[in-house]
């Protein structure tokens, strides 16, 4: 798929990228960034200690098991993407660590339900503060990225980030086990079925594999996305698609099986979704009374 660009966040208000970006956005929902200020060696740092808790015991994550929107361990057949398009997959193959805000959002109604402590494993005590520094630089290449976004839609740098002053966040260290761990893939099943993201904008830090991203367009059907080392991937969720009053497309995209041929193979993801603040009116749609359904939507019972 070499029609997603890469754009240089360091050099966007003087070049092109605005109307690169619109473009992307209308199609696919997806590019790549460049000069993004996340250093390599933060976020292999980041995916070590992630895959020392992963290894664990079962029994040793148990007491860290929490449903799809809750901060823990996500666990084998704890959620399935393909729900949020009504499609009844079998549950996605994959286990998580999920965080989300913690420092209260300024709006009492609001703060016990979208900003609380996270759960950080007792087993892996250098994962907080590796976390805790990733996310403070994801909270403000995020603020950049919007920044970016709202002068691509032709309403000028602080038309997304003025709703930013609050926000709520989720972070998600996804690990999609190879075949050797997990078994062969049942009939459609996926590391992650297709959907769309439900926010305002996802920041990935992806790993390349066979049984990895792939982004659908109408053009082209299903591909394989970009892979730039140097890069991370940004995409818009439905609320970001809804702002624009359907300019910009929702990225619909899946994670697919681990290959059987390759069953070693295993990849690590960081993403980082980044909202609005809550009670945000997304013309007409509360955005936060959407998220919590579609989360909801996806948790396996």
């Amino acid at each position: 798929m070499a029609s997603l660009p890469v754009v240089d966040l360091r050099t966007w208000r003087i070049d092109d990228s605005p109307a690169v970006v619109d473009r992307a956005l209308r199609t696919a929902g997806f590019l790549l960034v460049t000069g993004h200020g996340i250093a390599p060696d933060l976020r292999a740092a980041v995916r070590a200690q992630a895959q020392a808790f992963f290894r664990l015991p079962e029994r040793t994550k148990r007491p860290y098991a929490v449903e799809v929107g809750e901060r823990g361990w996500l666990g084998p057949g704890a959620e399935a993407n393909g729900y949020a398009e009504g499609t009844e997959t079998p549950p996605d193959l994959k286990e998580s660590l999920s965080f989300a805000a913690e420092a209260p959002g300024g709006a009492p109604p609001a703060d016990p339900e979208w900003f609380a402590p996270n759960t950080w494993p007792a087993e892996v005590p250098s994962l907080r503060p590796l976390v805790t520094v990733y996310l403070d630089r994801m909270r403000r290449l995020s603020d950049g990225i919007l920044e970016l976004l709202g002068v691509a839609l032709g309403e000028g740098e602080n038309f997304f980030t003025r709703h930013t002053t609050r926000p709520t966040w989720g972070f998600n260290i996804n690990w999609y086990p190879g075949v050797q761990t997990v078994g062969a893939p049942q009939p459609g099943q996926f590391r992650i079925g297709p959907h769309t993201d439900f926010g305002t904008v996802t920041v990935l830090d992806r790993q390349q594999g066979r049984g990895g991203l792939q982004v659908f367009t109408d053009e082209d059907g299903w591909q394989d996305a970009p892979y730039d080392p140097e890069a991370l991937t940004v995409n818009i969720g439905d609320l970001m698609a809804f702002w624009t009053g359907g300019r910009w497309r929702s990225g619909r995209h899946r994670v697919l099986p681990p290959p059987v041929d390759e069953p070693s193979e295993e990849l690590m993801s960081l993403v980082y979704f980044y909202e609005c603040n809550p009670g945000t009116d997304v013309l007409g749609i509360d955005s936060h009374r959407y998220l919590r359904e579609k989360l909801n939507a996806i948790r396996v019972r």
